[in-house]
């Protein structure tokens, strides 16, 4: 039995392989199984590659049996997605995992599903992906919402693992500290390549200050990384209020001015008399 087979497949698991074989004495359930009796099917390679490896189908029945196939936890591609396997005869259907490019190195788990008759056997599929493994991690984009006070950033995952991200956040004013977060675990995990936009609320920013705001991210087995920007606040009420400081003092210089002037012109004429 051959057909054509659907994306993904690289040009030798093009085909479904029947093959005839004789049921064991006293077998009743039909099995599935990786090809040449392993127990699990095992696949390596580099990211951005298609692997290839065979299923085998067994049905010691008096009838035929259609048995559809899916996979789980893996982009697992067969070449048929049903397979109909005559008496007393072993199916051998070809599929292949495609590891995408941005797939970390190490070990993958999946499953080859096989279902049939009111009945599901499951196949573990395990992948080694090859490579590398270098963890990264950048924070960029850094900016301040005057308005709100909201940090709004950006990490990316420039490494080949998957890593899970930690923030610290640090802000510094004219007179000092303003915020100090220190570093937390953030609710993420990043793939290699993958990018993530967030915003860290800051309920109680200064009303009228300059600050320079540092945040830094690190994760197991990267260096940490930090990125800044620069923000002014300056809202109604503050300003209001400083201005009439401001006022307050001119208002207060130009008396005691003045009352200076008005002191000496005293004691010049004071002078003049005697």
């Amino acid at each position: 039995m051959r057909a054509a087979a659907r994306s993904g497949l690289a040009a030798a698991a093009t085909a479904l392989i029947g093959a005839v074989a004789a049921a064991p004495p006293g077998a009743q359930a039909w099995t599935a199984a990786p090809a040449a009796g392993r127990p699990y099917a095992y696949l390596e390679g580099p990211a951005g590659s298609v692997l290839q490896d065979t299923l085998s189908l067994t049905n010691p029945g008096a009838r035929p049996l259609t048995v559809r196939l899916s996979g789980q936890g893996a982009p697992v591609t067969f070449a048929a997605r049903s397979v109909t396997v005559p008496a007393r005869t072993r199916a051998d259907v070809p599929f292949a995992v495609t590891v995408t490019a941005d797939t970390p190195p190490g070990e993958h788990r999946g499953t080859v599903r096989a279902t049939a008759a009111d009945r599901e056997v499951r196949v573990d599929l395990r992948l080694r992906v090859s490579g590398p493994r270098i963890a990264a991690l950048t924070v960029e984009d850094v900016r301040v919402d005057t308005t709100t006070g909201d940090l709004r950033y950006t990490l990316v995952n420039r490494g080949t693992t998957v890593l899970a991200p930690r923030l610290a956040v640090r802000a510094d004013g004219v007179l000092g500290t303003v915020l100090d977060r220190p570093v937390r675990p953030l609710a993420l995990t990043l793939r290699p390549g993958e990018r993530a936009t967030r915003t860290e609320p800051w309920p109680d920013p200064p009303a009228l200050d300059s600050v320079t705001v540092r945040m830094t991210a690190t994760a197991p087995g990267a260096a940490p990384a930090t990125a800044r920007a620069e923000a002014s606040f300056a809202s109604g009420p503050a300003l209001t209020g400083a201005a009439g400081l401001l006022l307050a003092a001119a208002g207060g210089w130009t008396y005691a001015v003045r009352r200076r002037g008005r002191a000496r012109t005293q004691r010049v004429s004071a002078g003049a008399n005697t």
